[in-house]
């Protein structure tokens, strides 16, 4: 059986099994707003891949999903070529085709990002009034559901649940937020036992077979702010266990934010692959060379 090309996006490639299923690649590209540096961050895809299939396995008695296998055996048993593909080892993720949800389902436990930006300004999260004098890195008295629209171009952008209510329906949005905030809440306290604060993180759900269930990356650093709990000070940006070194490089730069990106120093994609592989090792209590693909 060969692999029809679907899609690239910035750090993924899709490729088509069958009518039922799809091949998920994560690569090891970097990007920043919207921009593929030319650098890869070796390990990056498998880091990713890894994480992912760490935590569903871990909660896979109760949380459904749409991934079959990462193991490259069972996917070569499906896809003849895919022996062929070594590099693919350890970043690739063979998973069921889902109808996708069109919301990007976010959870915050703490005020960060986008929402620390929106309640400097109006003391609102995705319009939500919160209390007053929260700092940036506050935890809310509890992980709160706040989505964002999915779009095919530009950036997303940021709603209130009535108006994801409007998307997908009162009945679909409950559901999706209360499965989202089980599973954040779940993670967040088996992350404090590492010494790991989940910050905020992104789920994608979609319908397989008519059930509700988690798609792509759950809970890895490019979809998840994770914190060191002893380097968090309440209204400083704290370190995180994911591209920060490089997003820090990359705001020193004179560079307008469009193609071409600048050229990444050596010891910046070395700090960054650190990060990431740090991340996985912290996270599992495994090492990175025991997963596919060493």
């Amino acid at each position: 059986m060969t692999l029809r090309h679907l899609y690239s996006g910035k750090v993924r490639d899709l490729y088509e099994v069958d009518e039922t299923h799809l091949l998920m690649v994560a690569s090891d590209r970097l990007s920043a707003y919207d921009v593929v540096m030319h650098e890869p961050i070796p390990d990056k895809g498998r880091v990713l891949t890894g994480l992912t299939d760490f935590w569903l396995g871990a909660f896979a008695s109760s949380v459904g999903s749409s991934l079959v296998s990462c193991d490259p055996a069972v996917i070569a048993s499906r896809v003849a070529t895919f022996a062929d593909e070594p590099a693919w080892f350890g970043r690739a993720m063979l998973v069921r085709r889902a109808t996708m949800l069109p919301l990007e389902c976010i959870v915050r436990g703490r005020l960060a990002g986008q929402a620390y930006e929106e309640y400097a300004a109006r003391g609102t999260v995705h319009g939500a009034k919160m209390a007053p004098g929260l700092r940036l890195t506050d935890p809310f008295d509890a992980p709160i559901f706040t989505p964002s629209t999915k779009a095919d171009e530009g950036h997303d952008r940021n709603i209130d649940l009535a108006e994801a209510a409007q998307i997908v329906g009162s009945a679909v949005l409950e559901e999706a937020q209360a499965m989202c905030l089980d599973l954040f809440t779940r993670a967040a306290a088996r992350l404090a036992e590492v010494g790991i604060i989940l910050a905020d993180t992104k789920f994608e759900l979609g319908f397989v077979d008519g059930a509700l269930v988690f798609c792509d990356e759950v809970l890895t650093p490019d979809s998840s702010r994770l914190w060191p709990t002893d380097a968090v000070r309440a209204g400083e940006t704290p370190p995180s266990f994911d591209k920060q070194p490089f997003r820090d490089w990359l705001d020193a730069q004179h560079w307008s934010r469009t193609p071409p990106p600048p050229r990444l120093p050596e010891d910046v994609v070395e700090v960054t692959r650190a990060r990431y592989v740090e991340a996985y090792e912290r996270v599992t209590g495994r090492s990175l060379r025991d997963w596919y693909g060493a």
